[in-house]
């Protein structure tokens, strides 16, 4: 089979596809023929080293893929040749094979492709996760969504609308902040890209205040850290939940701390990884949710752009350079 293997830490250029062995299913696992495979900004992150999981090297990135079990290892009990999954991996998606534990497979209905499958999970995951879960957002409430056109961003802005909020979109360009809309969003602004002034940010909390009738959002859901998430946390309402999600500006963000007792508000962190693991039950009754929601036509992926596997660096490249609205999949025929 083929593989993109991250062989040195380095840049999407970096990488080389090669013919490997097949991998055989051990107890309590089954092979996915790989169809889609999900490229997310974790995997710009893993192949340069700078991520939380750090697998041994050679290895292949991508996290999430979307295939037809193969062959299935002794121990196996809910899982048949032919059934068509979900893979949760963390790395190793890239490839055209790939073992997984039963437990980090999900079935997923008939009517669903597999490009919007691979594009599903990590990202419906999490947001779904912050918003349900870690701001309990209720009816009625306003929810700014930063880095609104990406990937987990769009998913919030989905997700936000079936919830019940007031949503209000922030992006770089008009043109991101109209995908947002376009996926339901109420309301969207622009800000600048890169590291912002003082100046800049205050204008940034100035315009959030102006769409929330000067109250400031119940919930912020940051994706993009660096110089965004202080000016958007000066921008809660009183008892705001501000949710930390990610930094794919770079920076990690200091934060004073007296903005959060003067707000009365939260600063949560969002780790939808960890509580699959942690609280795996909880995680199956949110995927129901979600799987039901995608029926009812409530949520659907935004695939932008699809690449054959052996064009992945090209694929990190445009994800590294923020070039990507909603998601982008490798397919594998």
């Amino acid at each position: 089979m083929k593989a993109v293997l991250c062989k040195e830490y380095g840049p999407p250029d970096s990488l080389v596809i090669e013919d490997v062995a097949s991998p055989e299913p051990g107890e309590g696992q089954v092979r996915i023929a790989v169809k889609a495979a999900a490229v997310n900004f974790p995997d710009v992150l893993i192949i340069e080293n700078k991520y939380q999981f750090k697998p041994p090297l050679p290895f292949s990135p991508g996290g999430e893929v979307a295939g037809v079990v193969d062959k299935v290892g002794p121990g196996v009990k809910n899982l048949k040749e032919g059934d068509r999954v979900i893979g949760s991996c963390g790395w190793g998606g890239y490839a055209q094979e790939l073992v997984l534990e039963e437990a980090r497979c999900t079935p997923f209905p008939d009517d669903m492709d597999f490009v919007s499958a691979s594009a599903f999970l990590m990202t419906y995951g999490t947001s779904h996760h912050a918003l349900k879960d870690r701001a309990q957002l209720k009816p009625g409430e306003t929810l700014l969504v930063l880095g609104a056109a990406g990937g987990v961003g769009l998913a919030a802005v989905e997700l936000g609308k079936a919830m019940g909020a007031r949503v209000i979109a922030a992006a770089s360009t008009e043109d991101k902040v109209q995908v947002a809309k376009d996926h339901g969003a109420d309301d969207g602004f622009v800000y600048p890209s890169g590291e912002m002034s003082r100046d800049e940010q205050k204008a940034f909390s100035d315009k959030i205040k102006e769409l929330t009738g000067g109250q400031g959002a119940d919930v912020v859901y940051d994706p993009v850290g660096g110089s965004y998430s202080e000016p958007a946390l000066r921008a809660t309402n009183w008892e705001g939940r501000f949710l930390v999600v990610g930094f794919a500006s770079g920076p990690i963000p200091k934060i004073p701390l007296n903005l959060a007792l003067l707000k009365g508000c939260q600063i949560v962190g969002v780790f939808w990884g960890a509580f699959t693991a942690r609280e795996p039950e909880r995680n199956k009754d949110n995927l129901n949710e979600l799987m039901t929601w995608f029926r009812d036509g409530k949520i659907k992926p935004h695939v932008s752009k699809t690449y054959a596997l052996e064009d992945a660096a090209s694929a990190l490249k445009d994800m590294a350079a923020r070039k990507v609205k909603g998601k982008i999949v490798l397919t594998t025929e």
